[in-house]
């Protein structure tokens, strides 16, 4: 079922008596998100959004019903009946570039321990593996092996064809694993273990990979480690940037003292240059070339943050607990440096070792001068509950689920208004009504 509302600046209920946190008013010139599509189908919280090509994605969560929808009109393509307990991972599985026939699928793994494999195309279920002996609680996808993971008490890998390739013993850590494929004339495949990270305190929650030599994990207790991708050894370690009495108590205190969700990093996402956490409430933004916090909004949200993404034009969109999808917009700020003040005669002419100390001091100063802020310029006001996940599709907008059972496409208004003007325009065209009158 749909439905089509104007969505506007909206000011949520008890916003503005938090001074903590930004909020912005019913003018919001920056969004471009004034339109948006509610997606129903739903009956219980939707835990998972993942795209399947340009135009088309599916959802997936409590209820144990996948959706596959269509991003631009907000169509739904097709429901998909298999699993009889929750969805607990989705990841989509297109063909590898050296495939003639282009097949989209899907798998969703279920707390009933079964995973499915899904027709993008047809909306049928190709195949079930119901050998587990756990939950499967993450998926992935390598596609240029071809193969997929299935992780849990056990970490999987499987073929196309849902052939078991090898498997691992129990898991309790973060590990490392290196999969050594099959070479020509031989079936062996394996997984072998690299490294356990043992750096953290506690568990890991996040990870992200920045680069072919870089990949950033984020813990419970609010540690962030840049790692080397090529010999696993911890670049650096950062413990709580964001809450400096981390380094004042003991990890034991930490536990009964604190409430971990201020400082836990939940999620993370990099460019080239930065990594960015949502961390407890807030949003941080660590520049890795510099190893500190560049920017942040401690306060981002009213709740924890759930999920956060890169948008061109240095931009972030942040979900959270409380609802609210906001946008962000990371800001450069230009400060004049201070002219250091000569003293002595030689240094009123540039002469001596005072001038060349003094222009050292000016020249870190100016290094040091450049600032960046986070500022709020959008306010996504739909959901009545907590917004799980979103995904990013361009100019066709932004979808996000929740725990409210609905999914919301979010669309640039004056973009819909122009192609509403266009389609209008060419059917008057079409039927010969389009007249010029003076």
């Amino acid at each position: 079922m749909l439905r089509w509302l104007m969505g506007g600046g909206r000011e949520p209920q008890g916003l503005s008596e938090k001074s903590s946190v930004q909020s912005l008013g019913e003018e919001q010139i920056q969004n471009p998100y004034t339109e948006l599509l509610v997606l129903k189908g739903h009956h219980d919280i939707v835990r998972f959004l993942v795209q399947i090509d340009d135009c088309r994605f599916a959802s997936a969560g409590d209820d144990g019903v996948v959706f596959l929808w269509n991003a631009q009109t907000g169509e739904k393509l097709f429901e998909l009946h298999g699993h009889t307990h929750k969805i607990t991972a989705i990841a989509a599985f297109p063909s590898s570039g050296v495939c003639e026939e282009k097949n989209h699928l899907i798998l969703t793994a279920s707390a009933d321990r079964t995973v499915i494999v899904w027709d993008c195309n047809s909306g049928r279920e190709v195949q079930k593996v119901s050998c587990f002996h756990s939950t499967v609680k993450c998926l992935t996808v390598l596609q240029s092996l071809d193969v997929w993971l299935s992780g849990g008490s056990d970490l999987c890998v499987w073929n196309r064809k849902l052939d078991l390739l090898c498997k691992t013993s129990h898991l309790t850590d973060a590990v490392i694993f290196r999969l050594v494929v099959s070479t020509e004339g031989s079936e062996g495949w394996d997984v072998l273990e690299v490294k356990r990270l043992a750096d953290h305190q506690d568990n890991i929650l996040s990870l992200v990979s920045v680069s072919d030599l870089t990949f950033v994990t984020g813990s419970h207790v609010g540690e962030l480690i840049v790692w080397d991708a090529l010999n696993w050894r911890s670049q650096v370690c950062d413990c709580n940037t964001w809450d400096p009495s981390f380094h004042t108590v003991t990890q034991q205190e930490i536990k009964l003292s604190q409430n971990q969700h201020e400082v836990s990093i939940q999620h993370l996402t990099s460019d080239a240059e930065c990594v960015f956490a949502a961390v407890g409430k807030g949003i941080y933004v660590y520049n890795l070339q510099m190893k500190r916090v560049i920017a942040c909004q401690r306060t981002a949200h009213d709740s924890i943050v759930l999920h956060i993404a890169r948008l061109p034009n240095r931009q972030l969109v942040s979900c959270s607990e409380d609802g609210s999808v906001r946008i962000w917009e990371l800001r450069e700020k230009q400060q004049l440096p201070a002219e250091p003040v000569p003293t002595g005669f030689l240094n009123m002419w540039g002469f001596g070792r005072a001038n060349k100390q003094a222009s050292q001091t000016a020249k870190k100063m100016q290094e040091s001068t450049t600032t960046y802020s986070l500022e709020l310029i959008g306010d996504l006001i739909g959901h009545s509950s907590a917004v799980q996940m979103f995904l990013y599709f361009s100019d066709l907008g932004l979808v996000t689920c929740s725990a409210d059972h609905l999914i919301i496409l979010w669309k640039d208004g004056e973009r819909e208004s122009r192609l509403r003007s266009l389609t209008l325009f060419q059917k008057l065209e079409q039927n010969d009504d389009l007249q010029l009158r003076f």
